[in-house]
């Protein structure tokens, strides 16, 4: 790739988008295209076929997606098919409109059956039902990755379909309504720390830089310790959904985003398939770690990295979503890709960036 080439980033403010932006700088590229949703809509398809139009740009990451946790992903169910399943459909189909020379495709590992072997290969897409949870997100994923495969095997495009394991870093969701699992324990833990100390300065701090369902740190404590409580945070434990016992994988999003533009840079639809394969399928690649924690065992972890010495719970009424998620990366390593940041260090690193408010 040129260093001069035109690349537009969609989804560039987000957690995966920034880093893979600032990823593309620190390599020398220098003509980045990035867009606001306030700027474009990318539901809209005049707008994007209009901002294709004008920018004609030559590489393409599609990072850019309706996403949240758990609680949000069975909630709005039909938010996170539709929108993603438009997002995609806009952007792909007018990178071979305007015959973009490369796209990356980012997706989620949330695309493999609740059931799948463990770790989870590539190959088993597709192979029995998925986490109902979120299945409109998977099933909107599982569309992205084939429409990329598909125009490649019909039009010699050069799409590439990524399938990050659970990632986590700077310019993370924490708000408490709709976050990924690690930054919602990071920000409870830290909340449920501050009241266990009697630390309202902090508690208020916290919820001026991120409102929970619109109230601030204005609020009176009584309206405080309602709205907290109401996500599991009160003075003498914190709360955290389900068991505790389902396994996660983790992955730095600054890892992720060197991934990606690795696979930019290097890796082309052809390399992502058996030569000899009777059927062209599965041609995406699974990004990750190829380890995992429990998520009792990085709630803790969390515990002692913010040195909170009140109660955690687990609420087994709540849903655990799928038990285990571990990736085989063996592709990604094949590629000549492997991950350097472990859990631990992640987190620290996470925590960090938490306590400065994106600063």
């Amino acid at each position: 790739m040129d260093k001069s080439a035109k690349i537009y980033v969609a989804g560039h403010r987000g957690l995966v988008g920034s880093a893979i932006w600032n990823n593309l700088i620190s390599k020398g590229y220098t003509n980045l295209v990035g867009r606001t949703h306030a700027e474009l809509d990318l539901l809209d398809a005049v707008a994007v076929r209009r901002f294709f139009d004008e920018e004609l740009p030559e590489y393409v990451v599609l990072a850019a997606a309706h996403v949240g946790g758990i609680m949000a992903n069975n909630t709005y169910r039909a938010d996170f098919i539709y929108e993603n399943l438009q997002i995609q459909q806009n952007v792909i189909g007018e990178s071979f409109r305007h015959n973009v020379k490369k796209l990356l495709f980012l997706g989620s590992t949330c695309i493999y059956p609740r059931e799948a072997p463990q770790p989870m290969s590539e190959d088993t897409l597709l192979t029995s039902p998925l986490e109902y949870t979120n299945e409109p997100y998977a099933i909107a994923k599982i569309a992205g990755l084939k429409l990329c495969e598909s125009f490649n095997i019909q039009y010699g495009t050069n799409y590439i379909a990524v399938m990050p394991t659970n990632l986590y870093g700077p310019r993370d969701n924490f708000h408490l309504e709709n976050s990924h699992v690690l930054p919602a324990m990071i920000r409870k833990i830290h909340l449920g720390k501050q009241l266990f100390d009697g630390n309202w300065d902090a508690v208020r701090a916290d919820l001026n830089l991120r409102p929970v369902e619109g109230l601030d740190g204005s609020a009176s404590q009584d309206d405080i310790i309602r709205i907290l409580a109401k996500y599991g945070i009160t003075r003498e434990a914190v709360t955290l959904w389900g068991t505790g016992t389902p396994v996660r994988e983790f992955l730095w999003s600054e890892e992720m985003a060197d991934a990606s533009v690795f696979v930019l840079e290097n890796i082309d639809f052809k390399d992502t398939y058996a030569p000899d394969s009777k059927f062209i399928r599965n041609c995406h690649i699974n990004i990750g770690t190829g380890k995992e924690i429990s998520i009792r065992d990085v709630a803790y972890l969390i515990v002692d990295t913010i040195g909170y010495a009140g109660e955690l719970r687990f609420d087994a009424t709540k849903p655990d979503g799928t038990m285990r998620k571990l990736t085989d990366v063996s592709k990604l390593h094949r590629l000549g890709w492997h991950h350097k940041i472990e859990i631990d260090e992640g987190v620290k690193r996470l925590y960090e960036w938490y306590l400065l408010g994106d600063k």
